[in-house]
């Protein structure tokens, strides 16, 4: 192991390390009534969506594919309904990561989930929340990004974004301040085109990420999709990349990391928060 723990939590800590959150982020967050897990990961989101039964292994491969079927049968304002009311209308108790990033609240953080753990863990500090948006019309970016005053959200331009501020970047959406979502296949292919040109990233955090260094917290890298996502959000990163925390990697994720620059330690999100709560 090339770099410890205790030197990735200290580095997250301090600001010098950025948390890349995958669905294991939310390990742990639970219904308080039933004790049942929020749905976060590809399967658990596509089983919820579909009323708890399995579609068809073509399907089941991948959210977004399952997602797509889904809007082809009964419009996108399914898949947003479905993912209000997953992470805007029920209640959740909170996942031990987020607990303790509320508690060390880093500068920046890249967030690929869809929940509203990462912002309410920032709810009392003013901040700057960058969301992916996908197939509008009217603009040439895809984000939009809202100032938080410690009270409320206002969207602003990214001329007038206050660079002090400490940064959660969710690209495929959240539910507040209002719904926006990158979810089915056709929302990736119209969003990943343009990350791939450059508009889906604000000038501004063009500038902050050169050099950064990552650490990759509960994120499995077995499918393309997230793949393409990270590729383009780390663009410009230091070496190495980062560090990816992947108990029992696979050899696809091992060819990747190498490819990418990222040194996979074998370890869990727990693993981390025993050493970071020292």
């Amino acid at each position: 192991m090339s770099v410890s723990l205790e030197t990735l939590a200290a580095g997250l800590a301090d600001g010098d390390l950025v948390p890349y959150l995958g669905p294991g982020a939310l390990a742990g967050a639970v219904d308080p009534q039933t004790g049942e897990p929020i749905p976060a990961d590809s399967d658990s989101l596509i089983l919820a969506m579909n009323n708890g039964q399995p579609m068809s292994l073509r399907l089941m491969w991948e959210f977004p594919r399952a997602a797509m079927n889904v809007e082809l049968k009964r419009g996108r304002g399914a898949i947003h309904r479905f993912l209000n009311t997953t992470y805007a209308e029920r209640t959740w108790t909170r996942s031990p990561l987020h607990d303790w990033l509320a508690h060390i609240q880093p500068p920046y953080v890249i967030d690929i989930n869809r929940d509203l753990q990462l912002q309410d863990s920032y709810a009392g500090r003013p901040h700057t929340l960058i969301r992916g948006i996908a197939r509008t019309g009217g603009t040439d970016y895809r984000f939009r990004i809202h100032a938080y005053d410690g009270a409320c959200y206002t969207e602003v331009d990214q001329a007038a974004v206050d660079p002090t501020l400490p940064i959660l970047f969710k690209p495929m959406g959240s539910p507040r301040p209002d719904a926006t979502y990158i979810a089915s296949d056709a929302d990736y292919v119209d969003y990943l085109t343009e990350l791939m040109g450059g508009f889906a990233i604000p000038g501004f955090v063009k500038a902050l990420r050169t050099g950064k260094q990552y650490v990759f917290l509960g994120l499995r890298l077995l499918r393309d999709t997230e793949r393409m996502v990270l590729s383009d959000m780390t663009y410009g990163a230091g070496t190495p990349t980062g560090w990816a925390l992947i108990p029992e990697p696979t050899d696809k994720e091992r060819r990747f990391c190498d490819k990418r620059g990222i040194e996979i330690l074998q370890a869990d999100i727990d693993d981390l928060l025993a050493v970071g709560a020292q």
